[in-house]
């Protein structure tokens, strides 16, 4: 049994909108899924599809299943808003809930932190994770731009306490800083070398399309190939185009 959760909200005028959904699938009397199938955003304001997911949404959906003793969640999204991402992490971990999480295509980005908040993950063997150290559009002086990268640096450190707290007995953290300064794309078998992961025999292929696989330079080549064979996904100029003017608005991992 599943329903969805609309998410309301007033606009500047006072008028009710519709800002977004979340899927609630109830798996078992005692148990409830949870779906990052989209990019993470800060607020609903930022949204530009039904499956991208901010912290209220999240908030609002364990208000809803208070009381549930088992979650599951669901993780096929390239990431979004590094703040966001944290906070959902936050709000994750703390919940009572036994939590497996799933990476059922990627969880890149800011989404490869998520299920760190579980108390097991699950990924297959044909799925993907990506981390990297922050980034961000700015402007400024000299001096700015100086007290900008320290404050890059600071987020990442923060990333890596969640990694650190999840790595394999004998795994340094300095190899997963420099993974992170290079970009890097683990299959599901080669993220659990280095993670607390449990690899799964590998699933049909679930296509993730995010406004973020643009600014990433080390994309597998058959997700690449997945994108260039599957025409629903293929991009037109005006997803371009929005792309380029969401990415614009904030900062982002």
């Amino acid at each position: 049994m599943s329903k969805v959760l609309q998410l309301k909200n007033k606009d500047k005028q006072g008028n009710i909108k519709n800002v977004g959904k979340i899927e609630i699938r109830n798996e078992s009397n005692d148990t409830a899924g949870l779906y990052f199938y989209g990019d993470i955003v800060s607020s609903e304001w930022e949204k530009w599809e039904d499956a991208d997911t901010c912290p209220d949404d999240v908030l609002k959906f364990l208000k809803d299943i208070e009381g549930t003793k088992n979650l599951n969640i669901y993780i096929n999204s390239g990431g979004g808003s590094v703040f966001a991402g944290m906070s959902i992490y936050n709000i994750l971990k703390r919940n009572q809930a036994y939590k497996i999480a799933y990476i059922d295509g990627l969880a890149g980005s800011i989404a490869s932190v998520i299920p760190f908040a579980a108390d097991k993950i699950i990924i297959p063997a044909n799925g993907y994770m990506m981390i990297h150290n922050a980034w961000s559009f700015t402007w400024g002086n000299a001096k700015e731009l100086r007290k900008f990268a320290d404050s890059l640096d600071v987020i990442d450190q923060g990333i890596l306490n969640v990694y650190e707290a999840n790595l394999k007995e004998g795994i340094k953290i300095e190899a997963i800083k420099q993974m992170m300064d290079n970009e890097t794309w683990f299959t599901g078998k080669e993220a659990a070398e280095y993670f607390d992961i449990e690899v799964a025999p590998e699933n049909k292929s679930v296509a993730c399309v995010s406004d973020y696989f643009g600014s990433y330079t080390n994309i597998p080549d058959d997700l690449k190939t997945k994108e260039e064979i599957q025409p629903e996904n293929k991009i037109d100029n005006n997803q371009i185009e929005k792309a380029k003017a969401r990415l614009l608005l904030k900062s982002r991992l």
